[in-house]
């Protein structure tokens, strides 16, 4: 294993730095107990969208995201909302980062951003840490405990909290699928013979949506930080497309996520390295879908649907990143063969979308 997977943090990359002149000038003057420290600030190297950052002033440490640099697709990466879902949701889950502060303030860091509790544990990404002693037992155990903690999230009573107000329930799938089908146009830079009878079956079999819950829309295995004893997850990351909508499209985009050893090379790799849960030990996906519906109660049988816009989904969320890139707005060298991945990935929710018909 490198150093950098080691690290979860590394110096901050080159064109992505921060003001950390006004930075330290505006935390000292929202926080009263910042020590007599210089700031120093440091960048979180995994991940593809909201830029996350370290930031230490003696004792003293917590998390700033901000959007990336460069033009952004409407609507994406709204720092407002993202902060507004975790003051909701941490009280009720504390899984969930407790939210500190927030700015609209673009002259401080480039860009509206906000700042949460930083969290210590172990994220699994592609290797486990060497200080971990894997076995298939503790591959079950993540299993299941990722299966738990999504049935937590969806069993909160949203009603209890205030994310109603900047969410829609109803109708959920049919906004989700249109647009992100729109999102995927405007993005699309190469034709993809695939897409657009794919677009069609996803547009004609949209099923019933389950009662709606709150749901995390990005619940991965490395948006998971474990206890050191691995035995329950104490964070869960990257709230960014968190909602109210139907549960299981959560289960799905999780599930598009959720690696099995069986899958397509491209599939594996598209995003580097494969997931740790190609391993032996860790559920397959039928068998992660299983347990969730009997731990939820949840009718999952219209699975294939959401696993199909799941792929797609990711996708687009794909597409969006090799069109930042092919248009000069970002020169991170990872994204430059997204277009094959984002083939892939369509090609293989057609093939789902085939065992429909």
């Amino acid at each position: 294993m490198s150093r950098q997977q080691l690290m979860d943090t590394i110096p901050v990359k080159e064109g992505e730095e921060l003001n950390n002149v006004l930075l330290e000038r505006y935390l000292r003057e929202q926080l009263s107990d910042l020590p007599d420290a210089p700031l120093e600030v440091q960048q979180f190297w995994a991940g593809h969208s909201n830029l996350t950052y370290q930031l230490k002033a003696g004792s003293w440490e917590a998390v700033l995201r901000r959007p990336p640099f460069g033009k952004l697709a409407p609507k994406a990466h709204d720092m407002k909302r993202e902060f507004r879902i975790l003051s909701e949701i941490h009280p009720l889950f504390s899984q969930a980062p407790k939210p500190l502060l927030f700015s609209n303030d673009e002259s401080i860091v480039g860009s509206p951003f906000f700042i949460m509790e930083r969290k210590h544990g172990i994220v699994i990404d592609t290797d486990f840490p060497e200080q971990i002693t894997v076995t298939k037992e503790l591959r079950q155990k993540l299993s299941h405990t990722m299966v738990d903690t999504m049935v937590k999230l969806h069993d909160i009573d949203h009603s209890s909290t205030g994310l109603n107000e900047i969410s829609s329930p109803d109708g959920f799938m049919e906004r989700q699928v249109h647009g992100w089908i729109g999102r995927y146009e405007r993005a699309q830079t190469d034709d993809i013979k695939e897409a657009e009878d794919l677009k069609l079956w996803l547009s004609s079999h949209i099923p019933e949506s389950q009662p709606a819950a709150i749901i995390h829309y990005d619940f991965k295995l490395n948006n998971a930080m474990f206890s050191e004893d691995m035995q329950s997850v104490i964070g869960l990351f990257d709230w960014e497309m968190a909602t109210v909508g139907d549960p299981l499209a959560d289960l799905g985009a999780a599930m598009s996520y959720w690696m099995q050893d069986d899958d397509p090379t491209i599939l594996k790799n598209g995003l580097g390295k494969p997931s740790v849960t190609v391993q032996e030990g860790f559920l397959t996906r039928d068998q992660f879908i299983e347990e969730y519906a009997r731990k939820s109660g949840r009718d999952v049988s219209a699975m294939n649907f959401y696993l199909t816009f799941a792929y797609f989904k990711l996708a687009v969320i794909c597409q969006q990143i090799f069109y930042r890139y092919k248009k000069g707005q970002t020169n991170d060298a990872r994204f430059s063969n997204f277009d094959q991945f984002v083939r892939s990935l369509i090609v293989h929710a057609a093939a789902i979308a085939q065992k429909d018909r």
